[in-house]
């Protein structure tokens, strides 16, 4: 028995806020000093290091599980499946619902509950239940359900990434820019064909890392501390990854059985653009081979980094053909990757 990816959806929010806009934007040190440079370097230099260039913001009216909602819709249709037949509900977040103009996160019930109830699935056996794995949390869902179908507890699992982080940035905060808001899911199935995943890796790197993303108070020091925004230590983020998730990559194609010639595409975490080549690069050295033309697809130029929304989304976007120069075909070997918050690594190898 296999698990394969059925059917995919993505919604991506109407709200396109470019990098200019940051133009008038107060920006301050961590200590709440001025910048010394001018917005408009500091938004050069910022396009340059992550390839931004816009990103999208939730409208007014829609929180994380109402993003939720509409991708699995788009879903549970592509999949052509009854959704009552759905066995387990997993949903990736951070940070809950967050209403506009507020920075207080909602996660009473949790967010699998309210997509479950607002897309009108009546089967309590549907088990509906969030993950809270930093940006790889969409990828820790799909290996759960591989997990549950392969146990055979379950035969169909729907899994959702969903994240409005634009909602818990400080706005004073250079990074702020990185983030933005999304939702992409997937779902998978038992099935008898051959391919669909075949192998995973996770890691939990906690000692001294945990914190290199975490809930800090704004840079403007006139703002109660009381108040926490995302926050994160960028250097160190940067040489975690660069140190750690080749080599999880490479273990994870290892237990495939596959070659590193086999690999077709890499979809990786849409994190920062020079972060994500570098990553890549480094992880086809470790075959001693060099990284080829077209092998990483990339959506974070006008996308952001909607955290656990990255890969689902990306995924979906291929399918539909809406990657310039990027397809998916029957046979292809596609590798999995993320790294995120507390610090945590996972992959996937995955035939369709």
């Amino acid at each position: 028995m296999q698990v394969k990816i059925i059917g995919t959806g993505s919604f991506i929010p109407t709200v396109v806020k470019k990098n200019e806009s940051f133009e008038e934007h107060l920006f301050l040190n961590d200590d709440g000093t001025p910048i010394p440079s001018s917005n408009i370097e500091i938004i050069e230099k910022f396009k340059a290091i992550t390839g931004i260039s816009e990103r999208r913001y939730a409208e007014s009216n829609r929180t994380a599980s109402d993003l939720g909602v509409l991708t699995a819709e788009l879903a549970i249709k592509d999949a052509g499946i009854d959704q009552e037949t759905i066995d387990y509900i997993i949903v990736a977040h951070n940070f809950g619902d967050v209403k506009i103009n507020t920075l207080q996160s909602d996660i009473l019930p949790c967010l699998a509950a309210r997509i479950k109830q607002k897309i009108g699935i009546k089967n309590p056996k549907t088990v509906a239940y969030d993950l809270l794995f930093g940006c790889p949390g969409w990828i820790e869902g799909m290996i759960q359900g591989n997990a549950f179908i392969k146990a055979g507890i379950a035969k169909t699992c729907l899994v959702i990434g969903a994240e409005t982080l634009s909602r818990v940035v400080d706005k004073h905060d250079r990074d702020s820019m990185i983030f933005s808001d999304g939702a992409g899911a997937a779902i998978i199935q038992s099935t008898n064909n051959s391919g669909g995943i075949l192998a995973h890796e996770s890691a939990s790197y906690t000692f001294d890392e945990a914190f290199y993303l975490y809930y800090g108070s704004s840079s403007n020091q006139s703002i109660s501390s009381d108040t926490k925004f995302i926050k994160m230590d960028g250097r160190k983020i940067y040489e975690f990854a660069l140190k750690h998730v080749p080599s999880a990559m490479k273990a994870c194609l290892d237990k495939s059985g596959y070659g590193i010639e086999d690999v077709n595409k890499i979809l990786i975490h849409q994190a920062n653009e020079k972060m994500d080549e570098a990553i890549v690069k480094r992880f086809y050295k470790l075959y001693g081979v060099a990284m080829p033309l077209g092998i990483m697809p990339m959506s974070i130029a006008k996308l952001g980094n909607s955290s656990v929304a990255t890969v689902p989304t990306l995924l979906d976007l291929i399918r539909a053909g809406k990657i310039k120069d990027h397809e998916i075909n029957e046979g292809d070997i596609v590798l999995f990757a993320s790294v995120g918050a507390g610090m945590h690594i996972n992959a996937i190898v995955y035939q369709f």
